[in-house]
């Protein structure tokens, strides 16, 4: 899912299009899975290799700015989530891990997710 449209932030009780995936409601190409996050590839890649993988259960985060003390445990499963998906898809020689995080941070879809870009040289940062 590339943050190229319109921003959309789910109401209560609303879900967002990420837990569509997760529901199988939309369809889409799950690389990994586990009983707390999946990652699929993204319909629009900005890298050869461009992976968002989010928490399945939302619960209150819609970005990272409004996580609080109980989210640390699914953060730090992300990130070793992450690197398990960086192994698998051979990215070795390197990747990167982004997180758009509110309206300046170029965040489109409201459910925390991360991106893992890689399969070539990067540009700086």
């Amino acid at each position: 899912m590339s943050e190229s449209h319109g921003p959309h932030i789910p109401k209560d009780g609303e879900d967002s299009i990420f837990d569509k995936i997760v529901k199988r409601e939309i369809p889409s190409t799950i690389v990994y899975e586990d009983d707390l996050v999946m990652a699929f590839r993204d319909i629009a890649p900005k890298a050869p290799t461009h992976i968002l993988f989010i928490p399945k259960n939302r619960d209150g985060l819609t970005r990272m700015f409004v996580a609080e003390e109980r989210h640390k445990a699914i953060f730090g499963h992300m990130l070793w989530a992450a690197s398990e998906i960086a192994r698998r898809e051979g990215l070795a020689e390197g990747w990167r891990l982004v997180i758009n995080d509110g309206p300046n941070g170029g965040q489109i879809v409201y459910h925390l997710h991360m991106h893992i870009l890689g399969g070539q040289k990067l540009g700086d940062f």
